[in-house]
């Protein structure tokens, strides 16, 4: 008995470490054996879920953001500037070698320049805390990356994949600001209101108050005849799924405060959403691809594997040369490794209407959380060393 209980506790952090990455090959063995039973329900195409289930995975990024992320820009505007320009000169550029080299089709080579050419990822934050790396950079420099996206990812579409497939740059513009900023605009405005430290309203009143006026603004926009929105009508869909989160989580908010739940409910709730999404996501582009991804699956995972550890080691490599201290040479090494895999799946099927170019993505997510998580447990183990200036403080202290 006194051998399970370790083994169990052994099997516990195991299974907590890597939920996410199991879970995700649940989904693609699920979708790999019975790919029907992702593709359609009751008659429906399920890609029309991708789209909003990143917009929901990107307000829960937000409701994790405040403006005091933003601000860090102008505290440490060299390293957030050295992440930023390693981030979106290193993985576009070897995305587009690797797609070259390995000689894909043109549509899921697009999928490689794509996922090369996004913002990094909410699981380089995670990646970077555990190991042992500058938090606060991490969270700083994907805030940036996420907010320059619209305009940096189209440009490098344009530049690197324009040759294999047709590319609209303002189409690709409106679609991330679609799929990835206003959801994100909603998650902040959903923080500072409804569940940071200083609500600003009464805690009460507010959710009673805000959410049937949030569900009305929601139905005014969705009853907006389309051709009022103009080139912006791409936009609607995000605006529309704005207004039904923030209700969504003012009317919770009040089902927690009558029942006296714990306060930290969306810290446990979102992460939980947020994976069977991505799960959900990754089974719908892999049922959808499935005979495609049977020929060059094995290809696509080296080239994960490459574009991955590239971004690693030349962001680790960058963040060197520029002189930058240990914790946040990790924590750019992290951020330049780690892609939104999400973004470029929805930017694949929403603008390149192309499951092909969406394999790249579906595949390069699950490998970069698990070589992220390697990596930050081989540093975990190798903690940062003090600065001679932490020293003399610790000596003065004294």
């Amino acid at each position: 008995m006194s051998n399970d209980k370790p083994l169990g506790r052994g099997l516990g952090r195991f299974y907590k470490k890597y939920a996410f990455t199991l879970w995700v090959l649940v989904a693609v063995a699920a979708s790999m054996s019975h790919p029907a039973a992702f593709r359609s329900w009751f008659g429906a195409d399920l890609k029309v879920l991708i789209v909003p289930l990143i917009q929901v995975i990107t307000f829960g990024m937000g409701t994790t953001l405040s403006g005091k992320d933003f601000r860090n820009v102008l505290t440490m505007p060299w390293p957030v500037f050295i992440g930023v320009a390693l981030q979106f000169l290193i993985m576009p550029l070897v995305g587009y070698a690797i797609a070259m080299t390995f000689g894909f089709p043109p549509e899921v080579a697009a999928g490689i320049i794509l996922i090369g050419s996004v913002s990094s990822g909410v699981a380089s934050n995670v990646m970077t805390y555990l190991a042992g790396g500058n938090v606060p950079l991490s969270v700083t420099i994907t805030s940036a990356t996420t907010l320059l996206s619209p305009f940096v990812t189209p440009f490098w579409m344009k530049t690197l994949a324009g040759r294999l497939v047709p590319v609209d740059f303002v189409a690709m513009m409106l679609s991330i600001f679609n799929m990835i900023i206003i959801p994100i605009i909603a998650g902040l405005l959903a923080h500072r209101l409804l569940y940071g430290a200083k609500e600003r309203v009464n805690p009460v009143l507010l959710p009673a108050i805000s959410a049937p006026v949030f569900l009305v603004l929601a139905g005014a926009a969705a009853a907006t005849p389309i051709v009022w929105w103009g080139h912006l009508g791409v936009l609607k869909n995000g605006v529309l799924m704005g207004f039904l989160l923030l209700g969504l989580t003012a009317l919770v908010k009040l089902v927690m405060i009558g029942l006296k739940g714990p306060a930290n409910w969306m810290d446990k709730a979102l992460p939980v959403i947020s994976m069977a999404g991505i799960c959900l996501i990754i089974a719908i582009i892999t049922a959808q691809s499935r005979d495609q991804l049977l020929s060059v699956g094995p290809l696509l995972i080296l080239a994960a594997a490459v574009h991955n550890g590239t971004g690693y080691g030349l962001g680790y490599a960058g963040a060197r040369l520029a002189r930058l201290d240990e914790s946040a040479c990790r924590a750019v090494a992290m951020e330049v490794g780690m892609q939104n895999g999400g973004m470029a799946s929805g930017i694949a099927i929403d603008v390149l209407k192309s499951t092909s170019a969406a394999l790249a993505p579906a595949i390069f997510g699950p490998w970069m959380n698990v070589s992220g998580s390697l990596l930050a447990g081989w540093w975990r183990r190798r903690p940062v060393p003090p600065r001679p200036g932490d020293l003399a403080s610790k000596e003065g202290a004294r």
